[in-house]
């Protein structure tokens, strides 16, 4: 979301740009952002979470243009200046409104925990691995794990991983050094899946930090589901 104007969205190069305010994207979705001259808020909501789980709901397509009724509310409730308190209120009193509640199968939750933990730290994280420590079979895991989270497995992960190094990079970390946190072979494979996913580099996200100011949402656990 851009606090002022508008920005210019696309799938991926060679589409047709989309001209809104703001934009919810699915964590699988490539997609292109063009908001130079402008602030830029950008948020990783994880999609098994109420948020994520809320957000999805509303969505009827990969990248959906938020009417502009609804960016108008958003930015009065947000205010002229990004704080930690506004974003946070903006959140409960916008965001969740018509939430929806979260159920995650209890062998997903373990696939959760695991990717999370061992994100960047070597550990395999193949689909027979995972489907060991659900317990299930590498196809039923597929398909639970996208009826529970929303999003198919393979993509979550690489979602999580470009959240990882969106994170290190607004620490301050380098590019390589990020690379290697975040679980990327290198920093190359790091710019090629910045640019193909977010359509932009990490060297670009680097070169507004100076202007730019990270809010963490405390996470919402969810319900577990049994099978």
């Amino acid at each position: 979301m851009v606090m002022q104007g508008t920005l210019r969205i696309r799938s991926k190069p060679g589409t047709a740009w989309k001209m809104c305010g703001a934009a919810l994207i699915r964590p699988d979705a490539e997609h292109e952002v063009d908001a130079r001259g402008k602030t830029l808020l950008i948020g990783f909501i994880d999609p098994e979470s109420e948020l994520g789980t809320t957000l999805l709901g509303r969505m009827d397509d990969e990248i959906f243009a938020v009417p502009a009724a609804q960016l108008k509310r958003w930015r009065i409730a947000l205010g002229p200046k990004l704080t930690q308190v506004s974003v946070e209120r903006w959140v409960r009193q916008d965001l969740l409104n018509g939430r929806r509640g979260v159920k995650i199968h209890h062998r997903v939750n373990r696939v959760l925990k695991y990717v999370r933990e061992n994100l960047g730290t070597g550990q395999d994280l193949s689909l027979n691995t995972l489907a060991e420590i659900a317990g299930l079979s590498p196809s039923r895991l597929m398909h639970v794990f996208t009826e529970s989270v929303g999003v198919p497995l393979r993509p979550y992960i690489l979602w999580l991983r470009l959240q990882r190094a969106s994170y290190e990079l607004m620490k301050g970390a380098t590019v390589t050094e990020t690379a290697h946190t975040a679980g990327f072979s290198d920093a190359a494979h790091l710019t090629r899946t910045f640019r193909k996913m977010l359509g932009t580099t990490p060297t670009d996200l680097v070169d507004r930090k100076r202007m730019s100011q990270g809010v963490s949402i405390p996470r919402t656990e969810p319900a577990t589901a049994n099978e």
